[in-house]
């Protein structure tokens, strides 16, 4: 099992690159499932969880491959024979996003058995706003020995309105939908970019979709889709993740490929703590100021800040001027990097949902645990700028969302590098 051994105190300088946006990448992915035929995928970051999504398509019976060498970025998808619908246990218990496949599914094949899904430990995370939305366009729905199997003829439109605010179902049931017949309106939708970006695709392969990027969506059904060649667009969170990596070094990095628009209150943020935010070069530039300020911030949906960036940011306020108050409102057991912020030196204490940060004047580096994929992300970025040695085990868990993140972090001058365990 490999493990990530960084040395901090080097400011971090040059340009970086951000790869394709996993959480786009993979309902697109899943949409393959919609149209016979072979569709393209470009900018397709390389995952564990791309490995993943790509396993369970074959699985199914679709032919899926990643071209080698320069263009290693691109996926192809054909759908030429029968489909097998059904995601197995095996596969599902590592990911939690192979349940996007189970609507496609159900809307082309009239069929499909999911396995419940897995994932990063990080609290509940149900389908039943899934569930109910394939439900509202008439599939029947039982669960049996672990697995979600949904039914039906033919879907038909109708009115869901989601409980809570939820991506996946959202992407769930839209791609439900664009088969179904009639009109289905979505109420209550997640607006992430994540879910606009699947809304165009779909569109590209002759879907009916307004809406995406607000509260509610209208789907008019089609007959048939048609496959697709698409670039999927830049992950904003990684984009996040190397701009708080700027900042806690007290460096100064070019992010090419973020997007100002994705990031809005992250850039807000980053500028409140006193970090000079700039757009250039198709990118955003991130300045470091000499004191890092603390901020509160409150997790919620898109537009507001991102849950996915919360133990990145709370990484930076353990070393910034001042307290700052932290205040996870999406996931329950999201706190869990926190323990290992204390053996570097960290100053935090934990009251419910909410986490109080005393910033400290250094940080020391030590032996630490990944527990998830955000939290592994905030272990490195403290590794950053921790004093000594730190070393960061169970990093298959920053490979499920971070393509190659050493390697980028280590162009821009950081010592870091990945070893056997």
């Amino acid at each position: 099992m490999d493990k990530i051994i960084v040395k901090g105190g080097r400011p971090l300088q040059g340009e970086v690159t951000v790869s394709g946006a996993k959480n786009a990448a993979l309902p697109i992915l899943a949409s393959s499932l919609l149209a016979d035929g072979k569709s393209v995928y470009r900018n397709v970051p390389d995952l564990a969880d791309v490995t993943t999504m790509l396993k369970v398509l074959s699985t199914m019976g679709c032919e899926t491959a990643r071209l080698e060498g320069r263009k290693k970025d691109i996926c192809e998808i054909a759908i030429e024979g029968p489909i097998t619908p059904e995601a197995p246990y095996d596969l599902v218990k590592t990911m939690r996003a192979s349940v996007l496949v189970l609507g496609p599914l159900v809307a082309r094949f009239g069929r499909a058995r999911v396995s419940m899904p897995g994932g990063c430990a990080i609290g509940a995370r149900p389908i039943d706003q899934h569930l109910k939305g394939l439900k509202a366009l008439g599939a029947e729905i039982t669960l049996t020995e672990g697995y979600v199997e949904a039914r039906a003829k033919q879907l038909r439109g109708g009115t869901v309105n989601f409980d809570v605010i939820t991506v996946t179902g959202t992407e769930n049931v839209m791609m439900a939908a664009v088969l179904a017949k009639g009109r289905t309106v979505l109420e209550n939708c997640a607006r992430e970019p994540e879910v606009e970006e699947l809304a165009r695709v779909l569109n590209k392969m002759g879907a009916r979709i307004e809406g995406a990027g607000t509260s509610v969506i209208t789907i008019e059904g089609v007959d048939a889709l048609k496959p697709v060649d698409h670039a999927i667009l830049p992950d904003r969170i990684e984009a996040g993740t190397l701009m708080v990596a700027a900042a806690i070094t007290g460096g100064n990095v070019l992010v090419k490929h973020a997007v100002p628009e994705h990031l809005e209150s992250v850039i807000l943020k980053l500028r409140e703590t006193g970090c000079t935010v700039t757009a250039e070069g198709g990118g955003l530039r991130v300045k470091a100021p000499k004191v890092i300020n603390s901020v509160d911030v409150k997790t919620t949906e898109h537009p507001g800040f991102p849950t996915d960036m919360q133990a990145q940011l709370m990484g930076l306020m353990t070393v910034a001027a001042g307290t700052s108050v932290i205040s996870e409102s999406i996931f329950e057991n999201r706190f869990m990097h926190v323990p290992e912020l204390h053996r570097m030196g960290a100053d935090i204490t934990i009251q419910g949902h909410t986490a109080v940060v005393k910033g400290v004047k250094r940080l020391s580096g030590a032996p630490v645990m990944a527990t998830d994929l955000r939290a592994s992300a905030s272990l490195v970025l403290a590794g950053l700028r921790a004093e000594g040695k730190t070393e960061v085990a169970r990093i298959y868990h920053l490979d499920r969302g971070y393509e190659r993140l050493e390697r980028k972090l280590r162009k821009l001058g950081a010592d870091i590098r990945r070893v056997k365990a």
